[in-house]
């Protein structure tokens, strides 16, 4: 999604149906003259050069900083992230009742088709569910939040990944 200097956002369709980041920079630059906040899939510098030249005026990354020792996510949501088995993530409303995108496993497959939109009662009501699943070390009944970038999460301290993506950033201007 962008999000512009009010906070207005331009966000994917619930179904997973949209247009890429790229795409969206370049048509919302013709229509605005606002900043424009660049996010969804970026995982390395070369991707926020591609953006910023598109005229977003900033990226913002997520799912990049998820694998990160300063992450507070779980341990085996941060071994998902590259985990041979979650190969995809697809928008679900199965754990909070509103859409999220996350990497697909077996409660999303089995209750996502089905969840309606009910947040937060929904939240609510799979939270026992969720921690349940992460003391029994089972990531397949966990919410497992993640961008379409993923499976190019990298295993770094927080600060390395910015020298890292700075240094990307660099090298694809040059």
């Amino acid at each position: 999604h962008l999000a512009g200097r009010r906070g207005q956002r331009i966000q994917a369709p619930a179904d997973g149906s949209g247009i890429g980041v790229l795409s969206l920079v370049a048509q919302v630059r013709e229509s605005v003259r606002i900043p424009i906040v660049a996010a969804g899939g970026i995982m390395r510098g070369s991707q926020i050069a591609a953006v910023l030249a598109e005229g977003a005026s900033a990226a913002q990354l997520g799912t990049a900083f998820l694998a990160t020792p300063e992450s507070g996510a779980h341990a085996l949501h941060k071994a998902a992230l590259t985990n041979q088995l979650f190969v995809r993530t697809e928008l679900t409303r199965a754990f909070s009742g509103r859409p999220a995108r996350g990497l697909v496993n077996r409660f999303m497959r089995e209750h996502g088709p089905y969840a309606p939109a009910a947040y937060p009662q929904i939240h609510h009501l799979t939270a026992g569910l969720r921690k349940a699943a992460a003391k029994a070390g089972d990531a397949q009944g966990m919410a497992l939040w993640a961008g379409q970038g993923h499976r190019m999460a990298r295993d770094l301290p927080a600060g390395q990944l910015v020298e890292v993506l700075v240094a990307e950033l660099d090298a694809a201007r040059t």
